[in-house]
């Protein structure tokens, strides 16, 4: 098995460069029905797709978010600039916590923070929150060039036609450990937020 090792490392730390998040200013000031919900998000999250027919949000999916009350309802089907910073962090949050994590993590921003007079509102948390994302991802491109070394040292004795699948999945466990280290902490430290109080039996998958 030939595997080109270091241009996948290339090809990774080339789109992490193009990582971007939603700008508060890029969200619609004005509200928007489903329809223009899933077409703003597709739009503009496009570039994290992994697969072309991947879908960014669906109908069903803002839908179970509500059910979970992840998500307050819309208002007249409408939904807010608030809704779809909601939206945002929960389509970042979904990939690694579950429902009832999320629902534990969110609530005290939307109680607080949605539709009320507070003096900080919740597109100043989201614009302070996401404005470390450059300097976070030149530390993960400093971590993966790391690893990735670190990775290339493993197997040297092995034949050739084994070596470069087994040191990609050196690379690989220590890409995943890290997850589970970090998933593991995060997970932690929602523990220690108090439970929203459940209304009945919710469903946990996103549906399309």
């Amino acid at each position: 098995m030939t595997i080109d090792a270091q241009n996948i490392l290339e090809s990774i730390l080339e789109s992490l460069n193009k990582i971007d998040y939603i700008k508060p200013e890029d969200v619609p000031g004005i509200d928007l029905y489903m329809d223009q919900v899933t077409t703003f998000m597709d739009r503009q999250l496009k570039s994290s797709k992994r697969y072309e027919e991947d879908k960014i949000l669906t109908k069903t999916m803002i839908n179970n978010y509500a059910k979970n009350n992840l998500l307050p309802p819309p208002d007249k089907k409408k939904y807010s600039k608030e809704h779809m910073l909601l939206l945002i962090f929960i389509y970042y949050f979904k990939n690694i916590l579950s429902i009832s994590d999320i629902q534990s993590l969110l609530s005290p921003l939307t109680e607080k923070y949605f539709h009320t007079d507070h003096s900080l509102q919740l597109d100043d948390i989201y614009t302070e929150v996401f404005s470390l994302e450059k300097s976070e991802v030149e530390v993960m491109k400093e971590n993966l060039v790391e690893k990735y070394k670190t990775s290339r040292g493993t197997f040297t004795e092995v034949p050739d036609e084994d070596k470069d699948f087994l040191q990609l999945f050196s690379f690989i466990c220590m890409l995943s450990f890290d997850v589970y280290v970090k998933k593991s902490v995060i997970e932690k430290l929602i523990d220690q937020l108090p439970r929203p109080e459940k209304k009945g039996k919710k469903r946990e998958k996103d549906e399309e």
